[in-house]
């Protein structure tokens, strides 16, 4: 883990630094049949609280109210309230969005960088032009799900990339499924990655981690917590997109026999939030 901000202290875009021409031009050649799949949860947007018809769902992670009267010549639209970090949606991390010891990545005080009106750097903006690589898909519990809070390690890893069959080179993005629900009503213990996982990540130069799951709760060391929201995206510069739907890709993996394909990531173009609602595609 670096002490210090590899690529100076007014880095907004981490990992991405991976992304070369290169790297696109491998990510490219994996798309082969133009095959589609998305990796984002469907969302089912409730009613926003106002008037008889509210939503009782306190947990209601995008609420909307339609904005349709009935008289032509209007068309029908509609308003919305997003938490977008909320495990019930897809969504991608910005690097400023984990404070470890009052700073954000790449160590600036928190208070140099938030305002009322949002975050002034390292904020979506970078995410306006899309991101495009390689994906590797790695399955930690084929056909099944993961233990209730089990330990994501470097080994972990290293055996699904073997049963993968595939090489993770530096720039691609790092798709792995846990077979859990990060929704979790019934407060299981959800299983996340270790601090050799992350360090595993950092050799490899992985450019973006993808996962249904991605830290541990209850976190697997106390002293510890959100290795790879701590340490991945605050310390390395590592994006994250948390809660991805992973079942339809493992599907086409297997229909396929690839494990590899072309990501994008096409994020709206908003300045100032730390995360965003996002719909990864994988190309085959």
């Amino acid at each position: 883990m670096p002490d210090t901000p590899r690529w100076g202290a007014d880095d907004e875009l981490g990992t991405l630094h991976y992304i070369t021409d290169t790297v696109r031009t491998r990510a490219l050649a994996a798309a082969r049949t133009g095959r589609t799949v998305s990796l984002a949860r469907a969302v089912h947007p409730r009613p926003a609280p106002v008037g008889p018809g509210a939503s009782t769902d306190g947990e209601a992670a995008w609420q909307q109210s339609m904005l349709y009267t009935g008289t032509p010549p209007a068309a029908i639209a509609e308003q919305w309230m997003i938490t977008p970090h909320h495990p019930a949606i897809t969504h991608l991390d910005a690097l400023s969005h984990i404070i470890v010891d009052g700073t954000v990545y790449p160590g600036v005080p928190v208070e140099d960088r938030v305002t009322p009106a949002g975050v002034t750097t390292g904020s979506t903006a970078v995410f306006g032009a899309g991101i495009l690589t390689r994906g590797v898909f790695l399955d930690l519990a084929p056909g099944a799900r993961l233990a209730d809070g089990y330990p994501i390690t470097a080994r972990t890893l290293d055996t699904a990339t073997r049963a993968a069959d595939t090489t993770v080179q530096s720039g691609d993005a790092i798709v792995v499924r846990t077979g859990c629900d990060p929704v979790n009503p019934n407060r299981a213990a959800m299983p996340g990655l270790d601090r050799s996982a992350v360090a595993w990540l950092d050799e490899r130069r992985i450019s973006v981690w993808v996962g249904d799951t991605g830290d541990a709760w209850p976190p697997l060391d106390p002293t510890d917590p959100m290795p790879l929201h701590r340490r991945g995206l605050h310390d390395l510069g590592l994006p994250l997109v948390d809660s991805a739907d992973l079942e339809a890709l493992t599907s086409t993996c297997a229909e396929t026999g690839r494990n590899s394909f072309l990501l994008l990531l096409a994020p709206p173009r908003i300045h100032g939030a730390s995360g965003t609602p996002v719909n990864p595609i994988a190309v085959f």
